[in-house]
């Protein structure tokens, strides 16, 4: 318990300030003694206190949090993928194109399709992987756990899946920006955010 004008400690149960006398109010003065614990004088934030800071993630925190998610993604897309190309003969398709053959018209759509397909699969692995694990009890993919970082809503409080998403989504803006200032921005913004942090309304805080 605080006086409320010179901020001293009180007393439980008195009736006036030992440091300036200044009445102590009845609602102050009926707290038990036992309120006076120190559990309860523990959860007290006087006014004249500074307010309790987020230590926020900087750009290269994040960045060794982004390399090691990406090499746990690629290992799980490629003991996916790789078997796949070559159980569908495209391996073959590829030697057959250092010859002097021309080829297939009908392979090469298909070799296309593949791409196209690989990439879609890496864009939705990746999407899961993300959007997941910020939004489980973690709140942090694989490498911000490692990193002891977590994310957030401007809050403070864990996200949900479709938030998570969105910010996972978010990068592609951030991609899109020459020079990669999108994800720098997290390295010179008050709140360490990049752009699609900013998009989507969240922090990426230190735990």
């Amino acid at each position: 318990m605080f006086c409320s004008k010179c901020g001293s400690n009180l007393t439980p149960g008195t009736a006036f300030c030992q440091v300036c006398g200044t009445a102590v109010s009845p609602a102050a003065a009926a707290i038990p003694a036992a309120a006076g614990s120190a559990a309860t004088v523990g959860a007290v934030s006087p006014h004249w206190l500074p307010p309790v800071t987020r230590a926020y993630a900087g750009f290269w925190l994040r960045f060794v949090a982004h390399i090691i998610d990406g090499l746990i993604i690629g290992a799980a897309s490629g003991a996916i993928l790789v078997p796949m190309f070559f159980l569908t003969g495209l391996g073959g398709f590829l030697s057959a194109l250092g010859h002097d053959r021309q080829p297939d018209p009908a392979v090469i759509a298909s070799f296309v399709s593949w791409m196209a397909l690989m990439v879609l699969v890496s864009l939705l692995g990746s999407w899961l992987y993300y959007a997941y694990f910020e939004s489980s009890d973690w709140q942090a993919s694989v490498g911000k756990k490692v990193m002891n970082l977590i994310v957030t809503d401007m809050d403070g409080n864990r996200v949900t899946f479709g938030r998570a998403s969105g910010r996972f989504f978010a990068k592609i803006i951030s991609g899109l920006i020459p020079l990669g200032i999108g994800y720098i921005l997290a390295g010179v913004t008050e709140k360490k955010q990049a752009l699609h942090d900013m998009i989507a309304s969240c922090l990426v805080l230190r735990s």
